[in-house]
């Protein structure tokens, strides 16, 4: 394929996404295959001739959308939502055409420089205190990372150098692996399962705090267990206070966590993936308040911020913090500016070395969207899930099982977990809309995400005429079955 074609071509595949995007309600939302339907469609292996383009657009209809899970549209309610914009697009095929591996400064400086700006950006739309942006000459600063988990785990080894360093510099004759087997991380019990993989990747333990009965964690369970800990002689490095939940969205009380974790010498860091683009608006910034206690904070635009995946926001109050725990130089990696404190190298920031020109993304989608046309985004998605909360308590049948803040409704049939697993199976099945289930304590409870940049009142209505239709039914045959036995 030379220029010209790929001029054509280019311009077939744009009208094919926008009209997959504009067209995309006609589809199920959910595919019709069986585990392994792909193999057999596709050759054992790859041809030695080439194909042509014809060829290969054609089998997208035929073999990949066929199993494909709609996740932009309207009825899709499942997970948390994951973003999509056309801005967003041009800027992704923009960063495929450049083709720049950024891991330094000297890798493509604009890569760099863009992204530190970027974040910056960011960071002042959230109110972010001073001390984590870069500036001319802050301390800290942003990045880019490819995932919430890559953040968490990032923020996880720093506290464990840094950590190690002191109680080294504290007790010269403690090895490295005596302070190993002793140390302890903490997240509570309705953390992501990544904040718990992050544990297992830095060969840290991690234990559990427990949430009260809001689903949030407060300084007192905190307190209590380190006070054991640090009686049996462990060394606490690391807590990761969570905003936005993922089974129900709750927030995790940082004004009571923050100063227990900077009186105890304890990285605290702040996941707020789905939460955190709320903060934008200024009715949602008090849920980030004690973010000044903590080391790190990371939220993912491309949930709810309309840049597409993958583009995952961290900021640090000391990069030196990350750079001390990943800094390696090689001769072929070094250069001129490298020690000029004007400019970073990302690869000291995060676990791989090669980076893409992922803030092409967020500079196109800011400077599109303005902060304004975000903010309506975000409460948009807050007013549609107010709308289903409102529904769902109109019928007695069912109960909503916490709080309703932003853009998820935890829901349920007031009756056993069998029965509620029954309605979501039936739900799924039908394939008109697609959700996924949680545990909130011993409770299934149902998760409807407002997830589609496109969805409207009138598909969240059609989502719970269906559901309510399908207990009806559901409830009729439950009760049969249990006269009978």
């Amino acid at each position: 394929m030379d220029a010209t074609e790929f001029r054509k071509r280019g311009k077939e595949m744009v009208d094919y996404v926008a009209d997959y995007l504009e067209k995309i309600e006609k589809r199920q939302v959910f595919p019709d295959v069986e585990p392994g339907y792909l193999r057999s469609l596709i050759p054992d292996c790859a041809p030695q001739d080439p194909e042509s383009f014809e060829d290969v657009f054609k089998d997208i209809e035929k073999i990949i959308m066929p199993g494909v899970t709609h996740w932009h549209s309207p009825y899709f309610f499942a997970y948390f939502p994951s973003a999509s914009s056309f801005p967003a697009l041009l800027a992704d095929m923009l960063c495929g055409g450049i083709g720049c591996v950024g891991f330094s400064w000297a890798a493509s400086p604009a890569c760099t420089e863009l992204e530190t700006v970027m974040l910056d950006w960011l960071g002042k739309m959230l109110n972010l205190p001073e001390e984590f942006l870069a500036g001319k000459d802050g301390q800290g600063g942003g990045v880019i990372q490819g995932s919430a988990s890559e953040a968490t785990l990032v923020a996880l080894l720093a506290a464990r150098t840094k950590t190690i360093r002191r109680v080294q510099s504290e007790n010269p004759e403690l090895t490295e692996a005596d302070i190993m087997g002793r140390l302890v991380a903490y997240a509570s019990d309705q953390a992501h399962s990544s904040v718990e993989r992050a544990a297992l990747i830095s060969g840290v333990k991690m234990k559990s705090i427990p949430a009260d009965d809001t689903f949030t964690v407060c300084g007192s369970a905190l307190k209590k267990v380190l006070d054991e800990d640090k009686a049996a002689g462990l060394i606490p490095l690391f807590f990761c206070a969570t905003l936005g939940t993922t089974p129900c969205c709750s927030f995790d009380k940082l004004l009571e966590l923050g100063p227990i974790c900077n009186k105890e010498n304890i990285w605290m860091h702040i996941d707020a993936a789905y939460a955190g683009s709320a903060f934008i608006c200024p009715e949602f910034r008090h849920f980030l308040n004690g973010v000044e206690f903590a080391d790190s904070f990371n939220f993912n635009p491309h949930k709810w911020l309309l840049v597409n995946f993958d583009c995952s926001a961290m900021w640090v109050k000391k990069r030196s913090d990350l750079i001390c725990a990943f800094k390696l130089e090689p001769l072929y990696l070094q250069h001129d500016h490298q020690e000029s404190g004007l400019i970073t190298d990302y690869r000291h920031w995060q676990i791989p070395l090669g980076r893409r020109f992922r803030s092409l993304k967020l500079w196109f989608v800011l400077r599109m969207y303005g902060v304004k046309g975000l903010q309506e985004h975000i409460r948009k998605h807050v007013r549609l899930s107010h709308q289903f909360e409102h529904l769902v308590l109109q019928d007695e049948r069912f109960e909503i099982c916490a709080e309703v803040v932003l853009g998820l409704v935890c829901f349920r049939l007031k009756g056993s977990n069998e029965l509620n697993k029954a309605l979501l199976k039936s739900i799924n099945e039908a394939k008109k809309i697609h959700l996924v289930p949680c545990h909130l304590r011993e409770k299934f409870v149902l998760r409807f995400a407002i997830c589609s940049r496109t969805v409207e009142s009138t598909h969240v209505k059609f989502a719970w005429q269906h559901i309510s239709q399908l207990a009806t039914e559901l409830l009729k045959t439950w009760e049969q079955n249990h006269h009978q036995q």
